[in-house]
């Protein structure tokens, strides 16, 4: 029952084996906003190139297998079981349209083909299929394909940024980028540390989480013997529950930073240790150059 402490997802776990560790926070957050932002209104050929370009920086992290192979694999079968059923599903029903002319009054009228192809390969042309019940035409593929692409890249590439950075860099970060909103009255170091109360609480979140399915475990819950009904109700009881546990143990946690005298902490006294290595400066120029890089190549293929 201890699978959700074998699965790290949104912690940071502490070592020296990694030099993604050694980079600059406000680099590694830039980053993951090119992840998640260079996606949207973009072409399939840009969605995959940027899960490869994340799956290739994951493999030679220099983090050890064990902190992200698991999650990998359950988030990629999350996003193959989305991407399938946004393919399969019916995407919308055709335009019922009739054409007022005959195209053979038109000559100079180009029809454009009825099928489409996805892939061709000499004589070998992979077009619209149907599965049963469901067809597969371009739009579908594609809304398919977006959707799985976007879930593991969005996900991984958050969560990696989290393994490897401690909260207060991170929060750190933030504040520097967010620091010119200061002189419009928006108060950033108070934003800044209520973002590092809610990182502290994730694995509070998920050992709530794991006592509960650990009593449910305990107490033999066959949800098909209850029937669609009643194990309806017992998840919407449990998700319950476990809200109410979360604002219960977030309370108490506010409870003892009063008792003990605490203050927030202006960003500023987190911020990271200089880089004085060579190396570690030149890690972040080459982080830099490439960031540019594939920006420049955003804005010339990323309609692809």
């Amino acid at each position: 029952m201890d699978w959700l402490r074998q699965i790290p997802i949104g912690q940071y776990v502490d070592g020296s084996s990694s030099w993604l560790r050694r980079l600059d926070p406000r680099l590694k957050l830039a980053w993951v906003l090119l992840f998640l932002l260079t996606p949207v209104l973009a072409g399939p050929l840009w969605r995959l190139g940027l899960l490869g370009l994340l799956l290739l920086l994951t493999l030679f992290s220099g983090l050890p297998p064990r902190l992200w192979w698991r999650s990998l694999l359950l988030l990629s079968l999350l996003g193959v079981g989305v991407g399938l059923l946004a393919a399969l599903l019916p995407t919308g029903d055709p335009a019922a349209t009739l054409p007022l002319r005959s195209p053979q009054e038109l000559p100079d009228l180009t029809i454009p083909p009825s099928g489409w192809e996805l892939l061709r390969l000499g004589p070998l042309k992979l077009g619209p299929f149907t599965l049963g019940p469901f067809v597969v035409d371009r739009r579908s593929a594609e809304l398919g394909l977006s959707s799985a692409t976007l879930i593991v890249t969005v996900v991984h590439s958050v969560n990696l940024m989290l393994l490897t950075t401690p909260s207060e860099e991170l929060v750190w970060a933030l504040s520097w980028l967010m620091a010119p909103l200061a002189v419009l009255g928006l108060p950033v170091d108070r934003l800044s540390f209520q973002l590092l109360l809610a990182l502290r609480f994730l694995p509070l979140v998920q050992e709530e989480l794991q006592n509960l399915l650990r009593a449910l475990a305990s107490r033999a819950v066959n949800l098909k013997s209850l029937g669609f009904k009643a194990s309806f109700g017992l998840v919407l009881a449990v998700a319950e529950r476990l809200l109410a546990n979360i604002l219960l143990r977030a309370e108490q946690g506010a409870d003892a930073l009063l008792v003990r005298g605490g203050r927030w902490c202006p960003a500023a006294a987190f911020r990271p240790a200089a880089a004085v290595a060579w190396r570690d400066h030149l890690r972040n120029g080459a982080g830099v150059g490439l960031l540019l890089l594939l920006l420049g190549l955003r804005g010339k293929y990323g309609a692809l």
